[in-house]
């Protein structure tokens, strides 16, 4: 816990207290898991829970307890193109963690805390723009789920999600993929040593949002040292030149030294460090599978961080500092590595990977794997090259238990051209007796047929 400073009128130490009002959302889903043995199951956050009431963390002025909200399909709706249909994607689990998120913004939007953590499961970072079921243990991804509903509710425009889990954020990636008003920032295991295998640094957005994508993936066995230096000297420069209204933590804790499905070496304290550093306003429990060892002191360091106060005697039991330790070589790496991603974010260029050019737009195909439920997607996607805004995004899917359905995207900041193209597409769907998903940003409007 904190060190207290004595009271010069006495000789008994004041009591600690938060410097940055935090409000904390507990939804642990006790009664929902993958599988009994699946390592995203029922206890994960329960130690968590006992440990900060054991520290007395809630008798802190400053720090406060808040119920979730449910969220509903409408916000889902917002975010996802879901062909099977929500209900047979979404539990109830995943509408109370992506809501436990939503009342975590709305904490600090509305002005009630200055910051905010939404201890919550399931997680949601690998679910992407289209969702066909699960993957990466995630069904709703819901960060965007919180932030979609704080820009109907708050008109906030310009957000950074920085994502400190230790696999990479596609699904974040993917949703954001088009929209030049969001940056989303990943720091992750190098994708070549770990699931889902993306998040390389010429990732970098799509063709009318290059630039809003950083991708910083770190070699195997980073510890404290690395993660700081990737934080303080990749991450930290470009929130300040980028000046978001709003940061976002993805507030995975899997980079732990003990973690039985990674290979990093981050300790409580370390994570303490990269999030003062990133200085969130919202942060959002993701991945972290450690359940006794690493789970309830990182949570609590990172609490501590959010909430200005002193995390430095926050020590898990396992710990030995050779084993937060980064080797010269990763340091190395790493530092070549801030170069390069500094340098590519000044100077973008002027294409994105893996599209052609296509009567006036933007295509690609992709194939998506859903590893939690064994489904292989088909991707068409298709964007409108506009001089004007974000263009135009219409997405052709299907999968192996399904024929083509049609995802017509409107953006919020949409032309009128745009918008009358994505109102004519969504008009030959119904003509053709085609399956179709329509969702117009701008007027909060989402439909299927």
């Amino acid at each position: 816990m904190r060190e207290t400073q004595p009271d010069k009128t006495s000789d008994q130490f004041s009591a600690p207290r938060a410097v940055h009002s935090l409000g904390l959302i507990f939804f642990p889903a006790f009664d929902w898991a993958i599988s009994p043995s699946h390592p995203e199951r029922e206890e994960r956050l329960l130690y968590t829970q006992d440990q900060l009431r054991e520290e007395g963390l809630f008798d802190i002025p400053g720090i406060s307890e808040h119920r979730p909200e449910l969220a509903d399909f409408s916000d889902i709706s917002r975010v996802h193109f879901c062909p099977p249909g929500f209900a047979r994607v979404a539990e109830v689990p995943h509408l109370a963690s992506a809501g436990s998120a939503i009342s975590a913004g709305h904490l600090v939007l509305s002005g009630t805390c200055d910051k905010s953590f939404a201890l919550t499961r399931p997680p949601g970072h690998h679910a992407m723009k289209v969702v066909q079921g699960g993957r990466g243990f995630c069904a709703v991804n819901i960060e965007a789920v919180m932030l979609e509903r704080l820009r109907k509710d708050y008109g906030v425009r310009r957000v950074a999600i920085v994502d400190t889990d230790c696999h990479h954020g596609d699904g974040s990636q993917d949703v954001y993929w088009h929209d030049p008003d969001t940056l989303y920032i990943s720091l992750h295991q190098d994708g070549r040593t770990l699931y889902p295998g993306s998040g390389f640094s010429n990732e970098l957005g799509g063709p009318q949002a290059l630039g809003a994508t950083i991708n910083i993936p770190l070699p195997p066995r980073t510890g404290d040292a690395g993660f700081l230096l990737a934080s303080k000297e990749i991450v930290k420069p470009v929130l300040d030149a980028w000046k978001p209204e709003l940061i976002i933590n993805s507030a995975g804790q899997d980079n732990h030294f003990s973690d039985p499905i990674t290979d990093m070496h981050l300790s409580a304290r370390g994570y303490a460090e990269m999030v003062k550093t990133i200085n969130p306003d919202i942060a959002v429990l993701e991945g972290g599978y450690s359940i006794q060892g690493a789970l309830p002191y990182v949570n609590l360091a990172v609490i501590l961080a959010l909430a200005g106060m002193d995390f430095s005697r926050v020590i898990e039991p396992a710990w030995r500092e050779d084993l937060a330790a980064t080797s010269p070589d990763c340091m190395d790496y790493i530092g070549r590595l801030r170069d390069k991603t500094l340098e590519i974010f000044q100077r973008p260029g002027q294409s994105a990977t893996g599209y052609r050019r296509e009567k006036g737009g933007f295509v690609r195909e992709r194939d998506i794997y859903y590893d939690t439920d064994g489904i292989s997607e088909q991707q068409s996607e298709n964007l409108r090259d506009c001089p004007n805004c974000p263009g135009l995004l219409i997405i052709r899917t299907r999968t192996s238990y399904s024929d083509w359905t049609i995802c017509i995207h409107i953006p919020r900041s949409a032309c009128p051209a745009c918008a009358a193209a994505g109102e004519d597409r969504k008009r030959e769907a119904e003509r053709k007796h085609e399956a179709w998903e329509f969702s117009d940003q701008r007027n909060d409007i989402y439909l299927r047929g």
